[in-house]
């Protein structure tokens, strides 16, 4: 049989890149705040946490979007693996890097981890059709009614234990560098998958469309994600720690 036709779609690729400059920018403002030269609270001020929400919720939209493309096109599971693989390692290489880094917070599941869990749940679920829209609705509110269930029942406060993090039943945030737990962000993705169905079905005009050339670096980043996620940080940290000794 001959292989599927696999095409991209340079809007895709062009807002996925959106997401890499918005996050690059955003993780050297943290590097200047980490090294003592800007004076911010990352983790409690509504301009910065607002902006990483921003930042993740693009980054798995867009991953929903790209799962859309591939089921259409027939990608196999063996293919998928081989992407997944490559995740899942770069997620590992994360943890590993950020326990050198911050002992006391290292990440253990950031965006790779999660986006790694996601995707199966996404490719399996791909063919619930419309039934994606409630599913990521409802993986959306299931973090208010965690909150709320917490109050209610103190039974339930095994699920902010680190076994139980992924999930994201939590009543408080773990102590960590980067979470991102199936809830709620498993919903973003799955209205990515749903949007990139319905738009492959009913406005593949939009998809297609030529993109202006002045977003072709954009789409070149969108195309080079995991590779410029795992070498930005490193590349920024080296540069940014080297500086003082050429003064």
């Amino acid at each position: 049989m001959a292989a599927p036709l696999t095409t991209r779609f340079d809007s895709i690729d062009a807002l996925r890149g959106i997401a890499i400059v918005w996050m690059t920018v955003f993780h050297f403002c943290f590097d200047l705040n980490h090294i003592g030269w800007l004076h911010q609270n990352f983790y409690q001020d509504a301009f910065w946490t607002g902006q990483r929400t921003a930042i993740v919720s693009l980054f798995l939209f867009c991953a929903g979007l790209g799962q859309a493309v591939a089921v259409e096109q027939g990608q196999s599971w063996r293919r998928f693996w081989k992407r997944w693989g490559q995740i899942a390692a770069c997620a590992l290489l994360v943890t590993a890097g950020s326990i050198a880094m911050f002992p006391k917070s290292f990440i253990y599941f950031g965006v790779l981890h999660g986006i790694a869990l996601m995707l199966i749940l996404v490719r399996c679920s791909a063919g619930w059709g419309r039934w994606l829209w409630v599913a990521g609705a409802v993986a959306i509110a299931l973090k208010p009614a965690a909150a709320w269930a917490h109050g209610q029942w103190p039974a339930l406060e095994f699920l902010n234990a680190p076994l139980f993090n992924w999930l994201g039943l939590i009543s408080r945030k773990p102590v960590t560098e980067d979470y991102v737990p199936l809830v709620p962000w498993l919903g973003v993705m799955w209205w990515g998958m749903a949007a990139g169905q319905w738009l492959l079905a009913h406005r593949r005009e939009t998809l297609a469309r030529t993109i202006p050339e002045a977003a072709n670096p954009l789409a070149w980043l969108g195309r080079w994600s995991l590779s410029w996620y795992m070498l930005h940080q490193p590349v920024m940290i080296g540069v940014l720690t080297a500086l003082p000794a050429l003064r």
